[in-house]
């Protein structure tokens, strides 16, 4: 198997602090430099349909909740971001023409969000490209190491719930 510029870190490690055992290191080192050869692979699909990541995952979760309006507070609270990031984001996507928003007629503060008929073919059409990349992206994985990894990842994340 082929080094890689981990390996190179690890072998300076163990032979300035040989006591340590430094392998953790090459899991998280790999794992980091993953995520930001990914995001740069994944952040050009986004751009070649007007989107950023966030308001990707924004049309995205709204998609995937069928034809279900949504509250604001449901999506920050789904994709993990500020309620802040979240409206700044979904006014954008509302004066583009890809979200509506609906008046709560119980609380004259709240409303629901929805996607337009735009905004659902614009977000099926990223999605597409989305799914290619990322199948091209993992194509040096066998679908049993992809699941694996899948695996593997998932039992640390819960870890961390």
């Amino acid at each position: 198997m082929s080094s890689d510029k981990v390996d190179k870190i690890l072998a300076q490690w163990l032979t300035v602090r040989p006591d340590l055992d430094c392998s953790a290191m090459g899991v998280v080192g790999r794992l980091r430099k993953t995520s930001g050869v990914w995001k740069s692979k994944l952040d050009p699909v986004f751009q070649e349909h007007g989107l950023s990541n966030i308001e990707f995952d924004i049309l995205a979760t709204m998609r995937r909740s069928g034809t279900s309006p949504v509250t604001p507070t449901e999506l920050y609270q789904t994709l993990m971001l500020s309620s802040g990031a979240v409206s700044t984001r979904i006014e954008k996507l509302v004066k583009s023409g890809f979200v509506q928003r609906i008046a709560s007629e119980h609380d004259r503060r709240s409303c629901k969000v929805t996607l337009t008929k735009e905004g659902i073919e614009l977000v099926d059409t990223a999605l597409n490209a989305h799914v290619a990349n990322m199948d091209n992206i993992l194509e040096v994985l066998s679908h049993q190491e992809q699941e694996q990894l899948a695996n593997l990842l998932r039992k640390i994340l819960l870890a961390e719930q």
